[in-house]
């Protein structure tokens, strides 16, 4: 689960349901389904209208994705597991690592090793990685730009709704008491237009991107980490240019625990020659 996701969303209810209260609305205002129906079916027949049945089945996974916490393996656990692999290269050779392929859980990181195990050129290997990463890109592009044009279709749809609703308010001209009930319904569209746009769609698209983002950067990671072993580079080497990807404090941090472990193994190394 995505904690941020529902505690977000759960401030973005508390908020406005705490305004109407503090301005003395009843909460019964909200149940307006001409409203709704406005909104959330005028959003949905936008995004239907302007994205292809193939990218709009998508939509039930990419909302999965928004609330369910992204599972990526560690930076850290890529490093430690690259200076193992240029460990046992440099002492064994590449093909040595041809038993370890299908331990590898990542398709990605897989089919990078098979390529590299199979001896393919270096510019192939990067090629090919750089694209499957690219096409993974796009294809996050399009499933955020969904929730973003949803967000931005939403809160016009909001004015379209009070516009309806106070075409019908002005029909009661003659009953005042009607007619402000009639109003402030009519601007509960406004409400759920700007609130589905700006607390929903827009921060899900958001979300999507940043997952991205991180998913992209890893990936990265592991094709300088494949390129640096079909190069037969030092564990030294590799652990210096894969710790670029990781932030000043996550870079302290991974020094500190090597040391710690170096320091361990020097001591086990003490009592055993004494």
């Amino acid at each position: 689960m995505e904690r941020s996701t529902f505690i977000g969303l759960i401030i973005g209810v508390v908020a406005i349901v705490a305004a109407l209260l503090l301005k003395g609305a009843s909460l019964s205002i909200l149940y307006n389904p001409a409203a709704i129906v406005i909104i959330f079916v005028g959003t949905a027949a936008s995004v239907t209208i302007a994205f292809p049945g193939s990218d709009l089945k998508k939509i039930p996974k990419l909302i999965k994705i928004a609330f369910t916490k992204q599972q990526l393996i560690s930076k850290q656990e890529i490093i430690r597991l690259f200076m193992e692999w240029a460990t046992i290269t440099r002492r064994e050779g590449l093909l040595a690592l041809e038993n370890r392929v299908e331990e590898i859980d990542d398709p990605f990181l897989r089919n990078g090793m098979r390529m590299i195990i199979d001896g393919n050129d270096h510019d192939f290997v990067r090629d090919v990685l750089m694209e499957d990463i690219a096409a993974m890109e796009e294809r996050h592009k399009t499933g955020s730009l969904i929730f973003s044009q949803a967000g931005t279709y939403a809160p016009t749809l909001g004015v379209l709704g009070a516009v309806i609703g106070l075409i019908a308010a002005l029909g009661n001209l003659n009953d005042i008491s009607v007619l402000g009930q009639a109003i402030a319904a009519a601007f509960v569209a406004t409400l759920f237009g700007i609130f589905s746009g700006y607390v929903l769609w827009h921060p899900i698209a958001n979300k999507l991107r940043q997952l991205s983002k991180k998913e992209v950067e890893i990936k990265l990671m592991m094709v300088e980490g494949l390129l640096s072993i079909q190069s037969g580079v030092s564990t030294i080497a590799i652990n210096q240019k894969l710790s670029i990807f990781l932030s000043p404090e996550e870079r302290y941090a991974e020094e500190e625990k090597q040391r710690n472990e170096r320091g361990v193994l020097t001591g086990e190394q003490a009592q055993s020659g004494a």
